[in-house]
């Protein structure tokens, strides 16, 4: 039979419970290979629950000591009672001094502390006791988060200066690099927001027109990462030149921001149709328009643009190209049978072919074989490929000829293909 002999009302702190008749200290810590909370007991003698009742500090302390045991059981592992036990009189029955001289000496999640109001410049020395008089039993984990991502950049040599930490703020980057940046004013105190504002403002103006499309060769989600870059770069250097006092980390993530805002814009559209958006409507209107084209993939599936489609042909193909792309299909067609003629990308080499029609076959079984003329090009990543689709549509392949140097060996493709990858 279990009681509970002393709780605190945050229901995080170690219990102090009666099984049995024995007295322990019960806390929860970790989680077990199903991910549901591990529970963790070991003795105590009275002497050591009459210090857990009175004094906050020492029991936030023996908590924080008996931490690290808890993460060496594992998902699994028993708790080390013998290391358990130990802690108790060094941490709850010796002098301050002999603490703070034994918490030199033993692993203790200092986190854990700042949560409940240590005090972080004594924790820092070392002054764990003193460290401990503005403890609280209420518990702020933001906190501790700052704190541990203060000690990491401090790791990398990074001190932010009051304008560094406002954006990171603002961004709501400063506890996690990894989060994707918000607009988050109320997170900024307001003296300094206006200052925060002017730099934000600063890489608007310097992005104004930029855009970030995405990349349907990996899929209907993916970015155009080359645009990504684009759009960081320029935001970057904006900012450095308006405010060269700034860190790092509070730079990257203005230009963090500004891309993936646009990312936003252009998935809040149907694939192809974020292209048209930016004022690529070039094959609406066209004579395209008024004949069927045909797209297929490498594995034989096959989709139809028709004329009265209520989709442009290139916003279609870009669809059909981000539902159908895969690591092994890589090759992507649109034909245009009236003209005899279409395009085959080719995006595992970044290259193309275009196939132009020279002579029909001849009818019946002892007809002549259709002759074709078949040009190859390099492709300069997503951007290339969606100007030449663009321009297939519209004009077909004599259209094609400014936007690429053809070639009419396929030997000659590789052999460009090479220098290329080799610069």
């Amino acid at each position: 039979m279990t009681d509970i002999v002393f709780t605190r009302r945050s229901g995080w702190i170690p219990n102090v419970i009666r099984e049995h008749g024995e007295l322990k200290l019960m806390l929860g810590a970790g989680a077990d290979a199903n991910h549901a909370p591990r529970t963790f007991t070991f003795p105590i003698a009275e002497a050591h629950l009459a210090v857990i009742r009175e004094d906050l500090a020492r029991h936030l302390l023996l908590w924080s000591a008996v931490l690290p045991l808890c993460d060496a059981a594992g998902t699994r592992g028993r708790l080390d009672e013998k290391a358990a036990v130990a802690l108790l009189d060094p941490i709850l029955l010796s002098a301050p001094a002999d603490v703070d001289a034994f918490f030199q000496r033993i692993p203790w999640d200092r986190g854990r502390l700042i949560a409940h109001g240590a005090g972080i410049d004594l924790l820092e020395s070392g002054q764990v006791c003193a460290a401990m008089r503005a403890a609280t039993e209420a518990s702020d984990g933001k906190r501790a988060q700052k704190y541990h991502a203060d000690r990491r950049r401090a790791e990398r040599g990074v001190v932010l200066g009051p304008l560094d930490a406002a954006i990171l703020m603002y961004t709501g980057q400063y506890l996690h690099g990894a989060t994707v940046p918000k607009r988050l004013p109320d997170a900024v105190d307001t003296t300094l927001l206006p200052e925060v504002m002017r730099v934000i403002a600063t890489a608007e103006q310097a992005c104004a027109g930029m855009r970030i499309g995405r990349d349907p060769r990996r899929g209907k989600r993916a970015t155009d990462k080359r645009a990504w870059d684009r759009m960081a770069t320029t935001v970057d250097a904006a900012v450095r030149r308006a405010y060269p006092e700034l860190v790092d980390d509070a730079v990257r993530t203005v230009s963090f921001l500004m891309c993936s805002e646009a990312v936003d814009r252009s998935r809040s559209m149907p694939l192809g149709d974020d292209e048209e958006a930016a004022g690529d409507r070039a094959d609406l209107g066209g004579s395209t328009r008024k004949r069927i084209l045909t797209f297929t993939d490498d594995k034989g599936v096959e989709k139809k643009w028709l004329p009265d489609s209520p989709r442009t042909a290139t916003g279609e193909f870009w669809e059909f190209v981000g539902d159908r792309s895969a690591a092994d299909n890589e090759v992507f067609t649109i034909e245009d049978e009236e003209r005899g003629e279409g395009i085959q990308l080719h995006f595992y080499a970044d290259s193309i072919a275009r196939v132009t029609t020279v002579r029909e076959g001849g009818g019946g079984s002892g007809g002549s074989a259709p002759e074709y003329q078949v040009e190859y090009s390099l492709v300069d990543g997503i951007d290339g490929y969606r100007t030449l689709v663009s321009t297939f549509v519209r004009g077909g392949c004599a259209a094609l000829g400014p936007h690429g140097s053809w070639m009419a060996d396929a030997a000659d493709l590789e052999r460009a293909r090479r220098r290329r990858d080799a610069e």
